[in-house]
């Protein structure tokens, strides 16, 4: 089976316990990541792509008054976001479509702002994701990601793969029954290049004034770049 459809297999399983999942295993600090991430938002017309459950896009909505549009592969976890709109009465802000960030059903210029929120690691082919973005933002529009990634201190990063490897896969495997994504998961943020050569990625795709934040000692990044 392909990279691809073992990743939308894999999160349309573990779908209806993800969020629960997320907020414990992240102590809640996600939240605050996706808060910082929104002040770098501007425009009428956001785009999130990997939108998962939703909590992004959600998010976006209620902190701006740009209108959003969610994509993502699984349609496990798509479901779940269409019900935490409606339970959030956003239905005239956000909507969600099954899609390929490889092959975007959009026109060209059609959104001002590109969120990604946790997701980008889970990407088969990233260039192939980046250039598809800029295709679709209008000029001087901007990509958002916020990404998981190792802490470069040598202590706090022994700490944090003893918790993220060896704990996280424990407690994923009792709450959800599928340890084997819980092992993917640590292992994917483990696999995901560094920041240098991430923003050199970002660049060489075509993306301008790419930058990066560090937040929680590393624990989580922001990259920001412009059409």
């Amino acid at each position: 089976m392909p990279q691809k459809e073992k990743i939308q297999e894999m999160f349309d399983v573990i779908a209806t316990d993800y969020d629960r999942l997320n907020h414990i295993m992240s102590l809640g600090i996600d939240k605050t990541w996706r808060s910082r991430a929104i002040k770098q938002i501007a425009g009428a017309k956001v785009l999130d792509i990997a939108c998962g459950t939703g909590d992004f896009s959600i998010a976006i909505a209620k902190k701006t008054d740009a209108s959003v549009t969610g994509l993502d592969l699984s349609e496990g976890m798509l479901k779940v976001m269409d019900e935490k709109v409606r339970k959030e009465g956003l239905q005239d802000r956000i909507s969600t479509l099954q899609g390929d960030c490889e092959n975007l059903p959009f026109e060209d210029c059609s959104f001002d702002c590109v969120t990604i929120g946790f997701g980008i690691r889970n990407f088969e082919h990233r260039e192939t994701a980046l250039r598809e973005i800029l295709r679709v933002l209008r000029p001087d529009g901007k990509l958002i990601i916020l990404e998981l990634s190792i802490p470069q201190n040598p202590v706090i990063r022994w700490f944090y793969k003893l918790y993220f490897s060896g704990i996280t896969p424990t407690i994923g495997g009792w709450i959800s029954g599928q340890k084997s994504a819980y092992r993917y998961l640590p292992a994917s943020v483990i696999a995901f290049p560094p920041k240098d050569q991430w923003m050199k990625t970002m660049s060489d795709c075509g993306f301008s004034e790419v930058k990066h934040k560090a937040f929680t000692l590393g624990i989580c990044r922001l990259y920001t770049g412009r059409k």
